[in-house]
């Protein structure tokens, strides 16, 4: 199962060959850290810089970063976007509407604040800053978490996404301007393409695994798996993944992976990579840099002066720390590819 689960989330075997690639395979990655979000198709290719995701988040538009399953940011295919933001937003409408009011904003204000936003957007990209300052001349309080909260709800209405890297900062565009007007979705393909495409990038996998992945109901994650019974098989244990897949690559060679990376939020437990290490994860949500070696977490890593700082868990042997030398070179090559 470990090495099945590693091959599907391109972590062993062959790299894949750009991030666009990496988010077909994953499906979504998680993104509310941005670098975290790049660092996962570092750890899943080759030969590639954080700017290769920043070309395809602006001058490709071939990926975006929008709120989705369980009401997380995820990097992912654009041309995923419509089906996924019609399958796994509406569950997320009652929590925003009572996140808005817990902040301060009561619903005619959050109307108010809303069209503001998409006006201000008919003019071009904007970010975070500049968008605080539309609403606030229009007298709606953005204080605290109250903006974030207002641009999640006019993404879960399909009105905005976070598209191109301007100046360093991350803009919000209006979806109809970026990616054209939106199409219909038939609900019951949209639940058998999720299907698919979630045991594509974690199989072996159970029910209950993409239902809380994808941030849906157990009977939605049933029906999915259902419309494609023809295309998976039986994997025991409870497990199922798509059928004929190859044999799993051989485990892969020490990897430093950054926060938030997928591995650790793609099935209900993560025992399977963490072990005794589930402190990797925090009570209030934070998810540590990690470095895999033999497929298990063996130590915790930062950067508090731009360069690799790595916490073992116990004694690495020497090819298993030289090779996490490497690999902490690597990283800062991906990001800073000119120093």
């Amino acid at each position: 199962m470990l090495r099945a689960r590693l091959t599907a989330q391109l972590l062993a075997g062959p790299p894949a060959r750009d991030p666009v690639a990496v988010a077909e395979r994953l499906l979504a990655v998680q993104g509310q850290d941005p670098r975290g979000a790049r660092l996962a198709v570092r750890a899943r290719s080759e030969g590639l810089t954080a700017a290769d995701v920043d070309r395809a988040l602006t001058e490709e538009r071939s990926l975006l970063i929008t709120w989705l399953n369980r009401g997380t940011l995820h990097l992912v295919r654009s041309e995923d976007y419509p089906w996924l933001q019609a399958l796994t937003t509406p569950p997320l409408l009652a929590q925003s509407s009572r996140r808005l009011a817990q902040e301060g904003v009561p619903p005619e204000d959050a109307e108010r604040a809303i069209a503001e936003v998409e006006r201000s957007l008919a003019d071009g990209p904007l970010n975070r800053d500049q968008l605080r300052e539309r609403v606030d001349t229009i007298g709606v309080r953005t204080a605290r978490q109250a903006l974030v909260h207002i641009l999640f709800a006019a993404s879960l209405r399909g009105l905005i996404v976070r598209g191109p890297m301007v100046d360093g900062k991350h803009t919000f565009v209006l979806v109809k301007d970026w990616l054209g007007e939106p199409k219909a979705v038939d609900r019951d393909k949209a639940l058998a393409e999720l299907a698919r495409r979630y045991l594509a990038g974690h199989g072996p996998v159970s029910d209950r695994d993409l239902a809380r992945w994808a941030g849906l109901t157990l009977r939605d994650a049933r029906a999915g798996l259902s419309a494609i019974a023809s295309e998976i098989e039986d994997s025991g244990d409870g497990l199922v993944d798509l059928r004929g897949r190859p044999e799993p690559a051989e485990l892969p060679p020490p990897r430093l992976l950054g926060p938030y990376d997928p591995l650790l939020l793609g099935w209900t437990s993560r025992e399977f990579v963490l072990g005794e290490h589930q402190e990797l994860v925090t009570v209030n949500g934070l998810f540590r840099p990690f470095a895999l070696v033999k497929g298990h977490a063996a130590a915790s890593w930062s950067m508090p002066r731009g360069e690799v700082a790595l916490k073992p868990f116990g004694r690495l042997g020497k090819t298993d720390a030289a090779a996490l030398e490497e690999e902490a070179a690597d990283v800062v090559r991906f990001l800073w590819p000119d120093t």
